[in-house]
């Protein structure tokens, strides 16, 4: 009996010494720290290295002090970015902010991602595949904002004739939504001459795809063109300053770019869309935090890609800018100085006129 005793007691021990320590909670994971991947599409558009990267990475580090971000660029290269993403995963990552640059192509890599319990935040473009989360801005809204631009804009200039629209390339799923806004405010009000989907918002191929219109159409039959962001406004504007059309053509663009705001100033541009992208980095830097500590996520809405359905997404509001509204708006954030505005000569007494001192 006693010896059955003492093995029971020696059976007991040992069980409980082979038990596994409890689970670390969401305050020890972050106060330990971990990998975060972030996953940029290109350097052709400006805001993704002097904008978005800073703010995310500060945004995580007052979120997860010793959190570490690991950043890549895909330079336009939908290829590259699945061989990053893979990379990725076998670093050892724990989440990653992804915006792809081919959003249908990078479902393989994300899925591969995924099966290794890595957790995709997809940011500013909505990527195909098992993502957790997605943040980014109303993309129907911004193209409404900018057919409803031109549209008045061409009214107020009293021409009659055709707009050319150059649309972003169709591997970016926001492309789609641009598109589908513009037309809707568009269609029934303007006849459009030309369209193009242009490739890796190329300003070059932009230029190019204005030049080829204007040939088609006749210069004394254009009276606007909708740009998709302002890369592409870039391009347009130098046709229409090399052919010889009014140089107040009516012209839309997004993301506020300088060279943009200075176009405006100069009356070259009509609009372009700002998106606040601070508040758009700071939802991505919470949502990939969460999702590496083990959090429950919540959005202000969801949406769907072609294989997750209701997928927690936190969708921002976008503004439109004009000329009497650059200093409410990209001065007063902060967005650009009133010096990166206001430093050609040719522009400081308009920014004088406008009060931007």
């Amino acid at each position: 009996m006693r010896t059955f005793l003492a093995l029971a007691m020696v059976v007991g021990v040992a069980a409980c010494g082979s038990e596994s320590p409890p689970a670390a909670g969401p305050a020890q994971i972050i106060s330990r720290g971990f990998k975060i991947g972030l996953m940029l599409p290109d350097q052709t558009t400006p805001r993704w290295e002097k904008f978005d990267r800073p703010y995310i990475t500060s945004s995580v580090a007052q979120l997860c002090p010793n959190c570490e971000i690991v950043p890549v660029n895909a330079e336009g290269d939908p290829a590259a970015q699945r061989g990053q993403l893979d990379q990725l995963t076998a670093q050892g990552v724990k989440v990653v902010i992804l915006t792809p640059v081919d959003a249908g192509g990078i479902q393989p890599a994300v899925d591969r991602a995924a099966a290794r319990a890595v957790k995709i935040v997809s940011y500013d473009r909505l990527a195909e595949g098992a993502i957790e989360a997605y943040t980014s801005f109303d993309n129907f809204d911004v193209g409404r904002l900018q057919g409803q631009a031109l549209v008045e804009a061409v009214k107020a200039s009293g021409r009659r004739g055709e707009i050319i629209m150059l649309n972003g390339p169709t591997t970016d799923p926001n492309s789609y939504e641009f598109k589908a806004g513009a037309h809707s405010m568009i269609d029934g009000r303007l006849r459009i001459g030309a369209e193009y989907d242009t490739p890796a918002w190329s300003a070059e191929e932009a230029e190019r795809e204005s030049e080829m219109a204007m040939d088609r159409i006749g210069l004394e039959n254009i009276i606007g063109v909708y740009a998709a962001n302002d890369g592409l406004a870039g391009g347009a504007a130098a046709s229409i300053r090399d052919s010889g059309l009014p140089p107040n053509t009516p012209l839309t663009g997004m993301d506020a770019d300088l060279d943009a705001i200075q176009r405006i100033m100069l009356g070259t541009q009509t609009m372009t869309v700002y998106k606040p992208i601070k508040p758009e980095a700071q939802n991505a830097a919470q949502l990939a935090v969460d999702l590496g500590a083990g959090r429950q996520i919540r959005g202000t809405s969801t949406v769907s890609n072609d294989t997750k359905k209701d997928i927690p997404a936190m969708i921002s509001k976008a503004i439109v800018v004009v000329r009497s509204t650059i200093k409410d708006t990209v001065v007063k954030d902060g967005f650009w100085t009133v010096n990166e505005i206001c430093g050609p000569a040719n522009l400081k007494p308009i920014c004088q006129q406008l009060g931007i001192t």
